[in-house]
């Protein structure tokens, strides 16, 4: 028998669904439309021919896409131009940020400890102080002391390639030496003018170096010193339905910064203490210099110890040779392996969460992009704003009580 409720309509459309709920099926919940399905009955079914003029689903979905990615790619191109117009204020912010992430932990602990919060974050900036400029000076004190040694030994390398190049197979003269030698004096000379207008512009460099200075200095005293006031106040610039997003969001990225920041401290200490070990069995004049350089540039991941460990197999190459330098090569290639093979899986992986391949990738473009201060913010940025992203994501902020967490990472009142 046909029943009424299962006859079809003589009108219905062909490229609609033939379910129960489509045909009013007693019991059948009501069929709702399928994201899309509305464009791809219009462009005509999988499997049939597009009606004239009609759009391919393939082309509609590219379009949706191609729109969304081109809004997303604009809003980008602003923020960073406006970063780039506000370098001098974004830089210093950046650095306090990060200094703050490195000391919050030590005023933490001291205060834990009954020491007054004031008293706390006095000691913290005046222990980086000390242990920062301690490492300048003794890096100035050390080129100091072995410039003498290191001149005698650069000429007497020179000399030595000198006599090389005129017992090898290029059979090149004295002359033709100096030649080539005056040549890049000219050129060093014909530079002189850039150089003079860029000595020219030192003053300028310097006073927003000490502008930079300060306002990185009283940015971290008021973040260590009411970070949580802070926080809230950026949290009620947002609507409040997006609050507990954006406070969950970042108190995950607090807590992936100032683990990235002691990690790195630790990786670039076992850099410098590598690298400094195999130039002092080398014997090289300069290896605690050295060793000061390649942990002060490890901050910057890859690039930093990439570029103070080439310097010092040059240093090794001119002051003691070319079997030297090639095991400071080995020495320093042994250390970035162990670097990349060991501590980048086992610390830096667990804290940052971002593929070496993203890590490498992340410091070059952001030096392409903003050069020494690119390179630096790269990978931070890269992986804090990867776990706030995941985080929001989730959804696990629908869970939580609406109320900003301390920049620190401490949970708010009541969450």
């Amino acid at each position: 028998m046909d029943l009424p409720w299962r006859r079809r309509s003589a009108t219905t459309d062909p490229t609609t669904s033939t379910t129960g709920a489509d045909l009013g099926e007693p019991g059948a919940p009501p069929r709702v439309p399928v994201a899309g399905e509305a464009e791809e009955a219009r462009a005509g079914s999988p499997g049939r021919a597009l009606a004239p003029g009609a759009v391919p689903p393939g082309m509609l979905v590219a379009g949706a896409w191609g729109w969304r990615l081109l809004v997303v790619a604009a809003c980008l191109a602003v923020l960073g131009w406006l970063v780039s117009r506000l370098e001098e204020i974004v830089v210093p912010l950046l650095i306090a940020i990060l200094i703050c992430a490195l000391l919050q932990p030590v005023v933490r602990l001291l205060t834990r400890r009954r020491v007054p919060h004031w008293l706390a974050i006095v000691v913290a900036l005046l222990a980086l102080v000390v242990v920062v400029g301690g490492l300048l000076v003794l890096v100035v004190t050390q080129v100091r002391a072995g410039a003498g040694d290191l001149s005698d030994k650069g000429m007497a390398a020179y000399d030595s390639l000198r006599q090389f190049l005129r017992t090898s197979p290029l059979k090149l003269t004295d002359g033709e030496f100096d030649q080539y030698v005056g040549q890049a004096g000219q050129a060093l000379q014909d530079a002189s003018q850039q150089i003079l207008s860029g000595v020219a512009a030192i003053g300028s460099a310097a006073g927003h170096l000490v502008a930079g200075g300060l306002l990185t200095l009283f940015a971290t005293i008021f973040l260590l010193i009411d970070g949580r006031g802070v926080w809230h106040w950026v949290v009620r610039l947002f609507p409040r339905a997006a609050r507990p997003a954006v406070d969950g969001a970042g108190q995950a990225g607090w807590q992936t910064l100032t683990s990235f920041v002691k990690v790195q401290v630790v990786v670039a200490a076992a850099n410098g203490v590598g690298i400094g070990l195999f130039a002092f069995f080398l014997g090289l004049p300069l290896a605690v210099p050295i060793a000061i350089l390649v942990f002060l540039a490890s901050f910057i991941p890859v690039l930093g110890a990439i570029v103070t460990g080439a310097l010092a197999v040059v240093l090794a190459l001119v002051v003691a040779g070319p079997v030297q330098a090639l095991v400071m090569l080995s020495g320093v290639l042994l250390v970035h392996l162990l670097e990349a093979h060991v501590l980048q899986p086992l610390v830096m992986g667990g804290a940052v969460k971002v593929h070496p391949l993203a890590v490498v990738f992340a410091v070059a473009a952001g030096s392409l992009v903003a050069g020494i201060p690119g390179a630096l913010f790269a990978v931070p940025t890269a992986a804090t704003v990867n776990v706030m992203v995941k985080y929001v994501a989730s959804g696990r902020w629908k869970a939580r009580r609406e109320g900003p967490a301390a920049v620190d990472g401490t949970p708010p009142a009541g969450a």
